[in-house]
Order: C-alpha cells, then structure tokens, then sequence
C-alpha cells in the first residue's frame, strides 16, 4: 500500500487527481487532500504519506514552505511538484527539496501514472532495501554469537588461531592489533574465594547466558565466548601495548560494578580474572593469566599484573626473542630458528661477555628445551644417553663462535626433526587419502568420506589437501574421474553411458557436461578425435 496527499486549493484538481489514482492504482493507495499550508503540514504529521502531490500556491504557508516543514519529520517522503507557476526560483528551491518532477499545470493523466509509478518504484526499492537490511541483520544476531564462539576455542586452541586470525577479525571488526583475555566464573556462593557449586550452576546457565552477553556488550567492545562448564571467556581488543596503572584500575572498577548488578539480576556469584595485554596472536597466553588470576586470589576482579603470577625478568632480558625462538622450533621454520638464536646469543656475550659459565649453562637450558619440544613432537625418539656428550663438549669448549655454532645447530636440529616429523605424517595422509580416491572414484565418495578414512576433520583435512596437491578435493577426484574416462573412450565397445558409470556419474548430461568443461569436447567429439 502507499499513502499519498494531495495538496490543492483547488477541488477540481484535487478530484481530477484522485480519480486518475484510483483508476489506474486501484486499492493500492490509501489518499488524504488538504486545501491550505497549514493543513497539509498537519496532516503530514498525522497521515505519513509516503508520496505528495503539491501545489507551490496554496493559501497561508506557500508549498515551498509546506514542504521543508514537512521534510523535518519525514525524510524519506516524495515530492511531485504541479503546480501553475513555472517560475525558476521556485523550481530551484523544489531541486532543493530533493523534488522528484516539478509540473507545470495542465498536465496530462499520462504523465502524472507516469510519474506516480516512478515514485511507487522508488518506495518499492527502498522497502526491499530496508526489509533485506533488517533480514541481515536478523542473521547476523544468530551468526555472531557462532562466530564469536568459534574465535574464542581457536585462541584457546594456540595453534589454530594462527591460521585464521585474520579471517575472524575481518569477520568481527577487530581492528586492534592487541587485546586481553577476561574470564568469568561463577556459582551459587563464594566461600575463601573459591565459588560453589560450579557443575550445578553450569546446568542452569544457559538461561542466563543471555543476559551476561548482553551486559558485557553493553559495557565493552568485545568477543564473548560461549559456556564452558562454569565459565565464560572474553576477548577484550586493546589498541595499546599495555595498559596504565589508571587505565587497569578503571577496568577492574567497570567489571566490578558490572558483576555487581549481573548478581541483582541473575543470583549467582562471580569471580573475573583479567590477563594482561598481549598481541592478538598469543592471546592464549594472556588466556592463561586471567585463568591463574582467577584462581590465586580470593578477590571478586583481580588482574594478573596485581598479583606475584608468572616468572618475573630482569629488565634488559630479550623475553620476546626467548619467545620468538621457541615458537619458530614448533613451527619448523629453520630459518627463524637461526635468526631468533643468533640474536639471543649475541645479547649474552654483548651483555655478559665475562660470564662464560652462565652463557654455557644458557645454551644447555635452550638446547633441553629445544629437544623436549621435539620428542614431545614425535620427531625424535627419546634415549637416556642421548645426551651424554653434551656436558663434555660444552665445558671443553674455549671460544664463543664454537659455541655458537654448536648452539645453532642443536636447535635447528631440534627444528628440522619437527618439521620433518610434520612433512611426513603430511605426507603420509596425503598418499593415504590419494590411494582411497584412486581406488573408489567409481563410486560415490565425497570429502567426508576420505578426511574418515584418514581419520582428520574434514575442515583441516580440505586445507591440507589444497597445501600439498594445489588442488582442492572435487578438482582432484573430478582430474582422476575424466583422465579415466579418456583412456575407456578410446575402446568404442563401451558405450558412453557406461563409462559414465564407471567414472563415478549418475547422470550422463551431467558426466558430458563436467567432460567438455574439463577437455574441452564432449564425450562423443572426444572418441571421434581419438
């Protein structure tokens, strides 16, 4: 339906109007008329009309003056100008206005269907507009929540996130480059700072799971994570690197107050542990904080730079090479290793060039470390000798480049056994999952049916297989199918149907259809060429 005015001292124009209207639009318009300025502005504001038909000269308040009045309380109105003065001022101002056709009386019922099509038109558009805006947004209410879920377990997971990190903060709109973890816990009461109850409140939370959400969202820009037995966890962006000592205090006061009311509202208990700031792509860690500061104190809100938590440094320590280094071993990245390990190592003689004992006994500790990492791995087998030299040969030797040397290549040795380990059991699934293609493309098999057999998660299995083939699944699978299907249309004894069969298609429109798309030709081209 559409609501049109009509605005005309005159009766005849305004009869004339509404007959033309009705004829041609039918019952799809719902029409009110006034005579004068200041009934037609009144009536704007009781009727919202969706289009008006205006005349400039009415008596009291003008239609120029009607129509800016009117435009203050509904901006998305359309105006058709008809009137009987084409004067060029008064069109200029209509422009203005945002008039959709300025018409100069008499004018042909025609062009005045013409013109109401138009403007129904560009109603129509905007409804749909607004109704598939509000649609999205409908599905975003039910997306996000998934979404903010899915980002929360990745961070929790570690390695994971690395892989996705920048798909989720598209997705999210996270623009910061840092941020921190705050956990929330709760349950029936809180007694010497521990909370009751938790499993029996985890029943009942996902009634008020809501609530919480809405609360955080309200108070913060944040990504709040689903229920996990009696906990929640949530990701705070942060565009600094890390936070003031004002700037802590008024967090943990925010939380404070919020926690209180979240108890008004929903009867139960919280305890908050806030972790410190950390780049978003070791938020596992500032996870690990929060989750500590829960747990070591007895307070409601408690940060972990307020409480003795974690190992301390000396001021000078390269703690982000430390971290650097180790990182690339678990990645494999030989180079990285190589870089990180350098650097570490000229910080020691730079620093302590007279402490040969200390930096000895530091590349001990990093090599130990180095290794643990890959036999944890499985890309070393443990044996209680293995490092039955390592003593001797630290001690025996006498210049520092020696030493470097012997440094770097234990922890890329350490390295290369896990990518190693990697790149084979990689390579393994993959020549499993190719060997399982291989012998059943006759049949009915999809994605899921091979990440089974390997015995990996279709989503990281569909990854893997792009890494190390280049090919996605289907274009493998569809590659094997049509390579056979060349080789059994060359034996003009087997009809094309069933070759259709035997290459893994039902339908044989569809088999000639995927064939001329692969080579080129059909099925039937293809046996006449060869």
């Amino acid at each position: 339906m559409y609501k049109i005015m009509l605005a005309d001292d005159e009766g005849i124009v305004i009869d004339s109007l509404r007959f033309i209207i009705e004829k041609n639009f039918s019952d799809s318009c719902i029409i009110e008329h006034a005579t004068t300025g200041r009934s037609v502005i009144e009536l704007a504001e009781k009727f919202m009309p969706d289009i008006a038909i205006m005349d400039i000269q009415m008596p009291g308040i003008n239609g120029i003056e009607a129509m800016k009045e009117i435009r203050k309380t509904n901006s998305s109105i359309i105006f058709i100008v008809m009137t009987a003065y084409d004067k060029f001022n008064y069109a200029k101002e209509a422009i203005n206005l945002g008039v959709l056709e300025y018409l100069t009386k008499p004018v042909n019922h025609t062009i005045i269907v013409k013109v109401l099509q138009k403007a129904m038109d560009i109603i129509e558009e905007d409804r749909r507009k607004r109704s598939n805006d509000l649609m999205i947004r409908e599905k975003l209410e039910i997306v996000v929540p998934i979404i903010e879920s899915d980002f929360i377990y990745a961070v929790l997971s570690g390695d994971d996130y690395g892989r996705v990190e920048v798909d989720y903060r598209n997705l999210l709109g996270i623009r910061e480059e840092y941020g921190m973890m705050m956990v929330m816990e709760f349950g029936d009461s809180l007694e010497d700072g521990m909370l009751t109850n938790p499993v029996g409140v985890s029943v009942k939370a996902q009634t008020f799971y809501p609530t919480i959400r809405d609360y955080l969202k309200e108070e913060f820009f944040c990504v709040v994570g689903p229920i996990m037995v009696n906990k929640i966890v949530v990701f705070l962006p942060c565009s600094k690197q890390q936070l003031e000592y004002d700037d802590r205090t008024g967090l943990i006061d925010k939380v404070r107050r919020l926690i209180r009311e979240l108890t008004k509202r929903i009867d139960v208990q919280f305890k908050v542990g806030i972790g410190s700031v950390t780049p978003v792509d070791r938020l596992s860690e500032s996870y690990k904080e929060a989750l500590n500061a829960t747990h070591n104190s007895k307070g409601r809100v408690v940060h972990a730079n307020d409480i003795p938590i974690g190992c301390g440094y000396e001021d000078d320590y390269p703690i982000e090479t430390e971290r650097l280094l180790f990182d690339m071993i678990e990645k494999g990245n030989l180079e990285g290793t190589k870089i990180e390990a350098n650097r570490f190592f000229d910080w020691m003689i730079q620093q302590y060039p007279d402490c040969e004992m200390d930096i000895k006994l530091k590349v001990i500790e990093f090599i130990l470390f180095a290794e643990q990492k890959a036999f944890l791995s499985g890309g070393m087998t443990y044996y209680f000798k293995y490092r039955k030299d390592y003593l001797k040969t630290v001690i025996q030797t006498d210049n520092y480049e020696q030493l470097r040397k012997w440094f770097i290549d234990k922890v890329t040795e350490a390295c290369r056994n896990i990518l190693s380990k990697r790149e084979e059991q990689t390579s393994g699934i993959i020549e499993k999952a190719k060997a399982f293609i291989e012998g059943n493309y006759s049949k009915d098999i999809s994605l899921d049916d091979v990440s089974r057999i390997v015995d990996i998660s279709p989503y990281y299995f569909s990854k893997l297989f792009k890494e190390v083939t280049g090919e996605n699944f289907i274009e493998y699978l569809t590659n094997i199918r049509i390579e056979e299907a060349k080789k059994l249309l060359q034996n003009r004894d087997v009809s094309i149907k069933n070759i259709c069969v035997d290459t893994g298609y039902s339908d044989p429109n569809y088999f000639s259809r995927i064939f001329k798309k692969q080579v080129g030709v059909t099925p039937t081209e293809y046996r006449e060429r060869a």
